[in-house]
């Protein structure tokens, strides 16, 4: 009995689809991005964030709404009875929102 072919070449289309499609938006992807930088200043200020949330509003510049928040998060998890097996996880944000009539 001979090998049916169209359900064969049906799937390596639809793979080689999936594959260009994924090709084709990493290719994009890298194209828009940005190397990005590393600031020591805002390095230093996370460094120096305390654990939780902090909101505020600055008094000199409470007429044109801006808003800032604050966080950052400090746990160890740790898993497997032998030291070394685990991980240590620091998250830490700065943010500002400012809203002004036009």
């Amino acid at each position: 009995m001979p090998l049916p072919l169209a359900p064969i070449a049906l799937y390596a289309i639809k793979g080689g689809a999936i594959a260009a499609t994924i090709w084709a938006a990493r290719r994009g992807l890298r194209a828009i991005a940005h190397p990005g930088r590393t600031d020591q200043r805002a390095e230093e200020a996370l460094d120096g964030l305390d654990d939780g949330l902090a909101h505020h509003r600055p008094r000199d510049r409470a007429e044109d709404g801006q808003r800032n928040l604050a966080g950052r998060l400090r746990r160890t998890l740790r898993w497997g009875p032998e030291p070394g097996q685990g991980l240590e996880l620091d998250a830490a944000f700065l943010a500002r929102l400012r809203l002004r009539r036009i």
